[in-house]
């Protein structure tokens, strides 16, 4: 039953607020070390959703714009679950793979570092472990059982919390026998941790080859489109326009 999911998730930028709920709630749930001073510095900080912002305006004169006429933009960036993924090709050893339900995988006990998946991938949502992580004392009773802890020298990314699809699916597929859908998923509290923690409903989570999910009703709004749709990677991820009501007035 499970493969005839395909998991996907829709961003609609006009309810992003930039508060990076979704960024702490995927630190938390995914054992992802603590990012220091020194590691944004040296641009070695993990981030498997970060969120981009932008500054956006009308020039006025000599192209400089100024509040209050300027505005911030944020847009939720993360692993795009590619249907043409081009990290996966590149791999040698095979430690990313596209699997049947639409997922990106990446394999860590078969990753070696090389690192030509991270040099592949548009979206710069991999990253490579320059280090162990290390977690203060006070976070190891934090650390959650069911992901593992990536060590020095290889890659990881976002899974869309493949450990809550899986266990979701035991649980309501394998041991109910019914079939898994968005309700379900909420209702059990299995949504990803991004999903979870979003105060405004900017990210929707389900199965794109439901047609009564919302995520698949979602991904068909007159809005939709995807992040470097030119390259041809057919991402899992669409994103939703934002809504400015005084540029539709000046347009």
């Amino acid at each position: 039953m499970a493969s005839h999911h395909k998991w996907g998730m829709v961003v609609d930028i006009d309810r992003c607020t930039g508060c990076q709920a979704c960024v702490m709630a995927c630190q938390a749930e995914n054992n992802i070390a603590v990012n220091e001073e020194v590691h944004f510095l040296s641009r070695r900080a993990h981030q498997w959703i970060r969120i981009d912002r932008y500054w956006d305006g009308d020039t006025k004169e000599k192209g400089v714009v100024t509040w209050p006429d300027v505005k911030a933009r944020f847009i939720p960036v993360l692993c795009q679950h590619c249907e043409n993924a081009p990290c996966e090709p590149v791999c040698p050893v095979y430690a990313t793979y596209h699997n049947n339900q639409g997922l990106n995988v990446q394999v860590y006990n078969r990753c070696i570092g090389t690192r030509y998946c991270a040099n592949n991938c548009p979206y710069q949502v991999r990253f490579f472990n320059f280090r162990d992580p290390l977690w203060p004392k006070s976070l190891w009773n934090h650390l959650n059982p069911d992901v593992t802890i990536r060590s020095r020298g290889i890659m990881e990314k976002c899974t869309f919390c493949i450990q809550r699809i899986r266990r979701a699916e035991r649980v309501v597929e394998g041991q109910r026998g019914e079939q898994l859908d968005d309700a379900k998923l909420k209702a059990g509290n299995w949504m990803p941790a991004c999903v979870n923690a979003c105060p405004t409903d900017t990210l929707i989570f389900g199965d794109l080859n439901d047609p009564n999910s919302q995520v698949s009703r979602k991904s068909q709004d007159p809005r939709h489109y995807k992040l470097l749709e030119e390259l041809g990677t057919d991402p899992n991820v669409v994103y939703l326009k934002k809504v400015d009501p005084q540029h539709a007035q000046h347009a």
